[in-house]
């Protein structure tokens, strides 16, 4: 299998800049993933478009506001994105300019109103090419509030705006830790989950947490080649009991995001029982995969050439996605974290 397969050419006007002017006010493609077959709709329509024998799960990771720009020692400005703290108490950074950022350089880390009170110094250069910053303090969510912005994509191509700390988080987040939204539940309100409820259809939460790595590119010829970002998930015991209850009685399993399939399926027995209920995971789901426990899926439209565009494909088949967002081409629907929806249905 070669990453060239899961190429198609999307113009740069469908890569969505901003959120739709509504939350859940976005168009939402059906996918049969047993024929192939498409259908277009609106995310309103989601509640009627469920098998009444469903049963959802949403990952209810927080966004943090983990990109910091600090001034360096020799006066450049350095964007830093914080991944996470590591055992000796420095935290691990992706860094702008990164081969000018060596062992021992110290930075100002700035607030957006242009003071500085923490400063760091790099400690360690990294075999993946992060850096490990030890920080003049301890820090906390607090430190993240004053001097962070959201972590926006690459591909969106502008500053972080104050409408994007409450459109670039879930309606129903709430354990921080990711650099990245699990973008298919942007499509969700209140309202829209309470008329999924009322149809019998409950709602569970689990949590996993959106590495830097769902930005890399495949960047090897062969799928199999690929080395997957790992990333930490947890289930609680009642979620999990719940689940499996669900699961050994035959409702579908409709996972809110590739998020939400990951901690699933990693946390999966081949007997298809939810039995690690945490962990780091670094699965890679791609056509040839057998789906333990998730039976549909709702997600957004996925970058060419991404581990994630694999992921739905595996489970609807790569002609078929194709077909799909060729199809979602041509209807000139918004691709990407701010864009439209798609539901992969059996």
């Amino acid at each position: 299998m070669l990453t060239r397969d899961y190429y198609f050419d999307l113009p740069p006007e469908l890569i969505a800049q901003e959120p739709s002017e509504r939350r859940g006010a976005d168009r939402l493609l059906l996918i049969d993933r047993n024929t192939g077959a498409f259908t277009d709709h609106m995310m309103s329509d989601f509640p009627s478009l469920l098998h009444r024998d469903s049963v959802i799960v949403v990952n209810n990771s927080k966004v943090r506001k983990a990109r910091v720009f600090a001034r360096s020692s020799t006066g450049g400005t350095v964007e830093f994105l914080f991944l996470g703290k590591e055992d000796d108490g420095a935290w691990k950074c992706m860094v702008s300019k990164t081969k000018r950022q060596k062992t021992g350089k110290e930075y100002e880390f700035i607030r957006r109103d242009g003071s500085c009170d923490i400063r760091g110094v790099i400690i360690r250069e990294n075999s993946d090419g992060t850096r490990s910053v030890k920080l003049s303090e301890d820090i906390d969510e607090t430190f993240f509030a004053r001097c962070g912005h959201v972590p926006l994509p690459p591909y969106i191509r502008r500053e972080d705006s104050w409408n994007d700390e409450s459109r670039y988080q879930t309606v129903y987040a709430k354990k921080t830790g990711s650099v990245a939204s699990p973008t298919a539940g942007l499509h969700f309100t209140q309202p829209l989950m309470e008329e999924v409820r009322s149809l019998g259809i409950p709602i569970y939460e689990v949590t996993l947490h959106v590495g830097a790595g769902t930005f890399l590119p495949v960047r090897t010829e062969n799928i199999e080649d690929h080395h997957m970002h790992t990333e930490h998930y947890e289930i609680d015991t009642e979620t999990a009991a719940a689940l499996n209850e669900a699961k050994a009685s035959g409702r579908r399993i409709v996972a809110i995001g590739t998020t939400s399939v990951r901690t699933l399926e990693s946390a999966a027995s081949e007997s298809g029982r939810l039995e690690k209920l945490t962990g780091d995971t670094s699965i890679f789901i791609h056509p040839g995969y057998s789906f333990r426990f998730i039976d549909d899926l709702l997600t957004n439209f996925h970058t060419p050439e991404s581990t994630l565009l694999m992921l739905v494909s595996a489970l609807a088949g790569r002609e078929n996605m194709l077909r799909a967002y060729s199809h979602a081409i041509e209807e000139r629907y918004r691709f990407f974290s701010y864009g439209d929806a798609c539901f992969i249905r059996g």
